[in-house]
């Protein structure tokens, strides 16, 4: 009677073994395979038989090996267990996602626990890891940063133009300002707008007004470098940070600008719209106690370019000197 409770254990116990919705892994300290469970025949394909006593990285060489040896070893010689998540590492096992509801996913994402497992002589002669799919959890919390991350770009770039909004871009004008005031160097502050933008405005109506908008925009992208910063300041004013640039650079900058936009017209239900802009930079200062008298300044320089009788680039240390 004890010897067939004692044989239903066993084989409850090899039930659950193979059915449990976990993958099971026994190496030894060769890293030979000598248990694997049906969770693992089932997702890598290879029974039982075709694994055991084989060496784990010929039969998986996409391993990570310098990884799994590092996070083996140490649950080895320290007896301690060991944990891995997904956001360290994807996977240990590169196993295909066959799960409906997190079909994006081409893998199974993975957490594994390693646990030592000693012999008689209280060594640890072998590892036990146990892998968990966690494909839901990892897919949905992408999903999740991809939204936040979509949400928080939409709520930086002005819809229209695709440049950043005159709130994220001051912002970052307020960091070039602290960090140029405590680190030195030199960076500019560019200002234009599109001049007589009201008569396009009235002659063409508000759509080639907004498309004048964009057109611009995609103007100035073009003669970006990748650290510099733009922006729509609001209405048909634009603003751009060009970090690490001094005077001689910044008037380079406006003057290619100017002049590209002056060259190319805006191309409206088959019309050929031509624009200009006023534009005024002015360089970092010491004398400026915030980022705000560097905008006031810049914009100093860009209606004296109007005075001057538009489409003109304006330095603002010629407001000053001839003040």
């Amino acid at each position: 009677m004890a010897a067939d409770l004692d044989m239903n254990e066993i084989h409850w116990l090899m039930d659950m073994f193979n059915t449990v919705d976990v993958g099971l892994v026994v190496l030894d300290r060769d890293y030979r395979v000598c248990v694997w469970n049906g969770f693992m025949e089932n997702h890598s394909g290879l029974l039982p038989s075709a694994v055991k006593h084989k060496d784990l990285f010929d039969l998986f060489p996409a391993i990570d090996e310098k990884w799994f040896r590092s996070k083996s070893e140490s649950v080895f010689v320290l007896k301690n267990r060991s944990f891995t998540i997904w956001e360290q590492q994807p996977y240990i096992f590169r196993f295909k996602n066959y799960r409906p509801i997190t079909g994006k996913a081409e893998y199974m994402y993975q957490n594994a626990t390693f646990i030592p497992l000693t012999n008689i002589r209280a060594e640890v002669s072998h590892i036990c890891i146990i892998l968990y799919d966690v494909t839901d959890i990892a897919v949905n919390k992408k999903e999740l940063e991809d939204l936040n991350a979509r949400l928080e770009q939409v709520s930086q770039t002005d819809s229209l133009t695709q440049l950043y909004n005159r709130g994220h871009w001051e912002s970052t004008l307020k960091q070039e300002f602290l960090r140029t005031k405590r680190n030195g160097g030199s960076s500019a502050l560019l200002m234009f707008d599109i001049d007589r933008f009201k008569v396009v405005n009235d002659e063409y109506g508000h759509t080639c007004g907004d498309e004048a908008l964009r057109h611009l925009s995609k103007l100035l992208k073009t003669t970006l470098r990748e650290t510099d910063i733009a922006g729509r300041y609001g209405g048909e004013e634009f603003v751009v940070t060009l970090l690490d640039t001094d005077e001689k650079g910044a008037e380079i900058f406006a003057e290619r600008l100017r002049v590209l936009i002056e060259q190319s017209p805006v191309m409206y239900k088959q019309l050929e719209v031509k624009v200009t802009v006023s534009i005024g930079f002015a360089c970092f200062s010491n004398e400026f106690k915030d980022h705000e008298r560097w905008i006031e300044a810049a914009d100093k320089a860009m209606y004296q370019s109007k005075k001057n009788g538009r489409n003109k680039v304006t330095a603002y240390t010629d407001i000053k000197n001839d003040a």
